[in-house]
């Protein structure tokens, strides 16, 4: 369980961030990066670590590369918990980014693990993005 505190932190995180690439604000940009980026290595193997504070480092994250790790955190620490929202969220995004970076085979082993885990959340939007998504990388 995330506390509220960190929850609420790095959500605010977020929205300053959005607002800061929307300006083109580099300086602030990094700045708030560096933030939340210190709360999830402050918080890493804590019982304050969640998957959500890797899940927004590694939307914000440039380096396709380095997202991948982050995201890889993420959905580590989702399995941990069994949270089956942030397993099919988390294992989508890897997905697209694993796609851009030419890594087709692990994307599909990502999407499926995400589709497994889509059965059992109520989001059905993601649950379709992941199944068409699935299916134009097999058929490819």
């Amino acid at each position: 369980m995330m506390s509220t505190k960190i929850y609420k932190s790095v959500h605010s995180l977020a929205e300053k961030l959005m607002k800061a690439a929307n300006k083109g604000d580099s300086k602030e940009f990094d700045l708030l990066f560096l933030e939340l980026k210190t709360i999830c290595l402050d918080n890493e193997n804590t019982d304050k670590d969640h998957p959500v504070q890797w899940e927004t480092l590694a939307d914000f994250t440039d380096e396709l590369e380095d997202a991948v790790v982050a995201y890889a955190k993420a959905l580590e620490k989702s399995v941990a918990i069994n949270a089956k929202d942030y397993i099919s969220s988390i294992g989508f995004s890897m997905a697209g980014l694993q796609i851009e970076l030419g890594q087709t085979d692990a994307a599909i082993e990502n999407l499926k693990n995400a589709k497994v885990s889509a059965n059992k959340i109520e989001d059905k939007v993601l649950k379709v993005e992941i199944d068409e998504l699935l299916q134009t990388l097999l058929e490819g």
